[in-house]
Order: structure tokens, then C-alpha cells, then sequence
């Protein structure tokens, strides 16, 4: 089964969100899961902290991913430099 590309494009993801660092996104990540978390307050307050939080989320695996293409960009084997896989585990 052929990997779905799911890079987010800008037009998707809000300028605020896309001017966040990594780490920075997933602090405000964070916070909003525990706000969902403890169920208090209004509804559309709820549904507009999860979209917030998908964009958020969705950032956060872009860097990720950048940074794992970077890594495989620069690694070497034997002298010579080569592209290797990133090893998750």
C-alpha cells in the first residue's frame, strides 16, 4: 500500500501555527489535550481548541519529518557520505 502524503500545505495550517517552532507547538499541544482532557467549558470553545489542536499536531509531524530527511541527508557511512535510513527505534 503506497505512504499517503501528509506534509501539510501552508494554505491548510494558520501563519501563527506555521511560525512555531517544534517545541513550541507542542507545549500549546499539550496544554489543549489537558483542557480537552479535564471536559470543562463550552462546547465550541472544545471543537475550536481541537482544530487547534490538529494543526498543531500536524505541524509538529512536519518537523519531525523534516528533521528525520535532514538527518538520512547527512549521515555517513564508511567515509563517504551516503543517505541512510533513520532507525525509529
Amino acid at each position: 500500500m503506497a505512504e499517503r502524503d501528509s506534509a501539510p500545505s501552508p494554505a491548510v495550517l494558520p501563519a501563527d501555527v506555521l511560525a512555531l517552532s517544534f517545541e513550541d507547538a507542542l507545549q500549546e499541544l499539550e496544554g489543549i489535550v489537558q483542557r480537552l482532557e479535564q471536559g470543562k467549558g463550552a462546547l465550541d470553545d472544545a471543537i475550536d481548541a481541537y482544530e487547534r489542536g490538529s494543526a498543531l499536531r500536524r505541524h509538529c509531524e512536519a518537523k519531525l519529518r523534516d528533521a528525520r530527511e535532514r538527518v538520512e541527508r547527512i549521515s555517513i557511512a564508511g567515509g563517504v557520505p551516503a543517505t541512510q535510513p533513520f532507525d525509529v527505534e
